[in-house]
């Protein structure tokens, strides 16, 4: 918990893409709840771009941890 805050805190490009992904978050649980329509093809997108930003932040979180 202490690495995220220091990366949201001192990293802008960490900060942003954790943002991005709550967002994409949000609106794929929409989708799948029911709230908000999409085609299938859109809802795959949109969980392989949260899938890159989480691979992207667990790198940065894994290189906070060792140091880097």
């Amino acid at each position: 918990a202490e690495i995220l805050h220091q990366l949201k805190v001192g990293n802008p490009q960490f900060a942003k893409l954790a943002d991005h992904y709550h967002d994409l978050n949000r609106e794929i649980h929409r989708i799948e709840a029911g709230i908000e329509a999409a085609s299938d093809e859109r809802t795959e997108n949109l969980k392989k771009e949260r899938l890159s930003i989480l691979d992207q932040v667990s790198a940065m979180i894994s290189a906070a941890k060792s140091g880097a």
